[in-house]
């Protein structure tokens, strides 16, 4: 019997890190709403614009001195330059200069905003694909030309380099400003959280989170213990191949979804958790094992750390005796009394709902009851 997704959710038991500052509680909902628990801990913060005294003085250095080509990257950054612009008093000189320059812009997206605040494009790809942009300049010739670029707090591999390389002058408009988290300690709990291996998958949604997810956990000296769990148990679900770069770098297996949005990013994790849960027919029941809970047959069993952790260590060796020494030094914070084991197995039991699951070997440990010519496959 499988279980019923349509009742639990793909991701019911299963356990996400979300590290996004924007679109967090987006991102959140739709994993929760998929049966997911999760752990938000936003790696960065991100500076308001109006606050940002850097991007007043790049627009006032591109209003006194015009640049040839302005390449707008992003539509909320766009959209949110021309609204700052408008609160420091200089909005109206930002346009009038925007019109008389050739306006490039990343996408439909953006060029919906471009349009919105009055202005037309000189051209836009339909495949929102700054490779293209790259191409078409180039094309054009950029020697001696002085080219302003919209950041958008992701890194652009080689499109400022090349420009640069082909004798281009540019000016990095920096729409939005990344900072380290003003509370660190959820940041923190969720480093912790990863490197237990407490979490099932870990999503990013841009590449200054990654670099600061991983650049916290070395300045914690937790980088061994997280780039561990990255490479082994906790997925790393990114939504681009922009974004997975710094986690790459670590050689931390990534997976993007096809269309880097949310919802793709969402559907992605969905689809691979459930392939890594461990599925053992055991006493006459389907149980699936997933992060936080089982299932047993098709009914959601949640269950407690330590229990988690002893049917881990029984479905490594499913069918076998575990003795109860090994089984304690599986134990979060384990001590040295065995009486720990017996006390956390009577609470996975019940847990379980199934007592006969999980059977006392007199003198030597416990077991699963794995059905005879039991189907052992599956990951943990």
């Amino acid at each position: 019997m499988q279980d019923d997704d349509t009742t639990h959710g793909p991701l019911a038991g299963f356990t996400v890190g979300v590290t996004a500052a924007r679109r967090a509680e987006e991102l959140a909902t739709l994993l929760k709403r998929r049966g997911a628990a999760v752990q938000h801990a936003p790696a960065l913060r991100i500076v308001p614009l109006a606050d940002d005294s850097e991007l007043l003085d790049a627009t006032k250095e591109l209003i006194d001195h015009a640049p040839d080509v302005v390449v707008a990257t992003t539509a909320i950054g766009f959209r949110g330059w021309v609204e700052a612009a408008d609160g420091w008093g200089i909005g109206d000189a930002l346009l009038e200069r925007l019109r008389g320059v050739e306006l490039l812009a990343r996408g439909p997206k953006v060029k919906g905003s471009v349009r919105a605040a009055g202005l037309t494009e000189a051209w836009s790809p339909g495949s929102e694909s700054l490779a293209e942009v790259l191409d078409r300049l180039l094309a054009e010739g950029v020697a001696g030309r002085r080219i302003a670029v919209q950041l958008h707090g992701e890194p652009l591999p080689g499109f400022i380099e090349s420009l640069q390389a082909a004798g281009a002058e540019t000016v990095g408009v920096p729409v939005y400003r990344w900072m380290p988290p003003q509370d660190i300690a959820p940041l923190d709990r969720l480093l912790d959280a990863t490197a237990a291996r407490a979490l099932d998958a870990v999503t990013f949604t841009s590449a200054p989170a990654a670099a600061s997810f991983l650049g916290r956990a070395e300045e914690r000296g937790l980088l061994p213990e997280v780039l561990g769990a990255l490479r082994d148990e906790v997925l790393a679900a990114c939504v681009g191949p922009v974004t997975a770069l710094p986690l790459q770098a670590r050689a931390i297996p990534t997976v993007q979804p096809e269309r880097f949005r949310l919802g793709p990013l969402v559907q992605l994790v969905c689809a691979q958790l459930p392939t890594r849960a461990r599925v053992l027919p055991i006493a006459g029941h389907r149980v699936e094992i997933r992060g936080h809970a089982v299932l047993v047959d098709d009914e959601l069993r949640a269950v407690p750390p330590a229990g988690m952790a002893l049917l881990r260590t029984l479905a490594r060796r499913p069918g076998w005796v575990v003795a109860r020494a090994d089984l304690l030094r599986a134990l979060p914070g384990s001590g040295t009394d065995e009486h720990a084991v017996e006390t956390a197995m009577a609470r996975l039991r019940s847990a379980l709902g199934a007592p006969k699951l999980i059977q006392t070997v007199v003198k030597r440990g416990y077991r699963l009851s794995l059905d005879p010519a039991g189907d052992t496959s599956g990951a943990l």
